[in-house]
């Protein structure tokens, strides 16, 4: 249930990157600046609370073991998640990147069988693929009909360039984040705290960064005063503290695919979010009644992972005893 609570909470930050990320596109600025300026505005804040925790050494120290590996998924779980994130900024409106989003409660489920679990057997220990976590599927897609609805008022004003461009970046990375950060958590194995974590990611990602900048600078030139006011206000919000609590929730129960498949959901809540914050920032109107539906089916879905997340706890405890038992 913390671990819901400390989801939610996340979502409130989460939800700053979409409304300023369409606020800075309808001023002018580039999507590329919006993207790679929240990462480069991360570092050396990361830096600083890690060096402040004293433990910067075991970050480098892990990196160097696999660092292919580390810039490999963080390209997937940084880059493939905000570079198309803020493209699709700039063709369609906040809300619609926001639902579209929320794809990747379901694409968390789905990249489980990519995981291994080690299970004990009469045959000794063996590695099994994690199965899809079907009532977790289930009660994510109740979450997504609720995030439909809300759009659906809002999507016949949409131009078929606005629904393509402004969807199908979407779809990619609402699942290269849960199947990067997954990758992440499975290769450190918990020797890493979340800010450690977040501040190898963003390092082994910094390459990619620069790039984009470079490019940036090129073809559109230095971004503006408000566009590094609205992109430093994202990296706090939600590079730094939603990406930090996000990342404690799932670490803490990285190893339960229901629980984490629960906490993934938790995100749909950036919808709400979302609505609320561009209607009193950027003017856009109220829901009407059937997003109000909608909104009510992502509350209902919420309220039924945490009690799934209940009731795997108290199975998972009841399994503990049984094991003592027989031992």
């Amino acid at each position: 249930m913390k671990e819901l609570a400390i989801g939610i909470l996340a979502s409130i930050f989460f939800s700053v990157t979409f409304i300023l990320n369409r606020s800075m596109e309808l001023a002018g600025g580039s999507w590329m600046w919006s993207s790679s300026l929240r990462f480069l505005f991360m570092v050396p804040f990361l830096i600083l609370i890690v060096l402040g925790r004293h433990n910067l050494k075991q970050v480098i120290v892990e990196m160097r073991k696999h660092p292919f590996l580390w810039m490999w998924w963080s390209f997937v779980g940084f880059v493939l998640f905000y570079a198309p994130l803020t493209y699709a900024a700039a063709y369609g409106p906040g809300w619609l990147v926001a639902g579209t989003w929320q794809i990747t409660i379901v694409g968390g489920i789905f990249v489980a069988p990519l995981f291994f679990q080690t299970i004990q057997t009469d045959q000794g220990l063996i590695k099994k693929r994690h199965p899809i976590q079907t009532k977790a599927l289930y009660i994510s897609v109740i979450i997504l009909i609720g995030v439909m609805l809300i759009q659906l008022p809002k999507a016949k004003d949409l131009t078929l360039l606005e629904v393509t461009v402004g969807i199908l970046p979407v779809l990619l990375a609402a699942f290269a984040y849960p199947l990067g950060n997954r990758k992440m958590m499975e290769l450190c194995e918990g020797r890493l705290d979340t800010f450690q974590r977040v501040l190898g990611m963003t390092l082994a990602s910094l390459p990619f960064w620069i790039i984009i900048s470079l490019i940036a600078i090129q073809q559109v030139g230095p971004p503006t005063t408000d566009q590094l006011i609205q992109s430093f206000i994202v990296a706090v919000c939600s590079g730094l503290i939603a990406t930090t609590l996000f990342f404690i929730a799932t670490d803490r129960v990285r190893l339960n695919q229901g629980k984490l498949a629960a906490v993934e959901a938790t995100q749909s809540t950036q919808v709400l979010f979302v609505v609320a914050g561009e209607s009193l920032l950027l003017s856009s109107p109220l829901p009407g009644s059937l997003a109000w539906t909608g909104i009510s089916l992502i509350i209902l879905g919420i309220v039924l992972h945490s009690f799934n997340v209940k009731k795997i706890g108290v199975k998972n405890k009841e399994d503990g005893r049984k094991l003592k038992q027989s031992v």
